[in-house]
């Protein structure tokens, strides 16, 4: 995994092999039931909500930790290629999905890249507003919940055969 943080385009990039084929790595992004075994890490726990995966479409989740506290994100679907793309406005919200004006929106995009039959990469870029939000992001831990998370991802994909079934 590569994380590079770029202050000056307000940017991160991540990129990430797996030892699966794109089809499987796409569904376990686009599919609730997979995604939610996943996303979190742990010992944190993800519940999707709502899941309307189309342009103009919307995710509603929320991260629940050990000690049963909340947070709940909403991500408005902008641009889908299937099998290719994913690009996303991620908020912090309220349970409804009402959007927080506390931290700016987080634009993510997720390239799906097929190597060969057996295995793919991903590639995120995620977008903050300026310099200051990218910096509260890393500062909260955003590399490292997401490290922990994709490394979940792993285990689902080499563990969850039935799911892709």
């Amino acid at each position: 995994m590569n994380i590079v943080t770029d202050p000056s385009q307000k940017t991160l990039h991540i990129t990430r092999d797996f030892k699966a084929p794109v089809e499987k790595v796409w569904k376990a992004w686009t599919d609730p039931k997979i995604l939610d075994q996943w996303w979190a890490p742990g010992p944190w726990k993800n519940t999707t909500l709502h899941m309307d995966l189309r342009e103009g479409g919307y995710w509603l989740y929320y991260m629940e930790g050990p000690g049963g506290e909340k947070h709940y994100c909403r991500g408005d679907f902008e641009s889908i290629l299937l099998m290719d793309s994913i690009k996303y406005l991620g908020h912090f919200c309220d349970e409804h999905g009402k959007i927080s004006p506390d931290f700016p929106a987080i634009h993510w995009t997720i390239r799906f890249l097929p190597k060969d039959e057996h295995t793919s990469s991903i590639a995120v870029t995620i977008n903050m507003a300026d310099p200051a939000s990218l910096q509260i992001l890393v500062e909260r831990g955003f590399k490292e919940g997401f490290t922990m998370g994709l490394e979940n991802l792993d285990r689902v994909l080499a563990t969850r055969e039935v799911l892709f079934a």
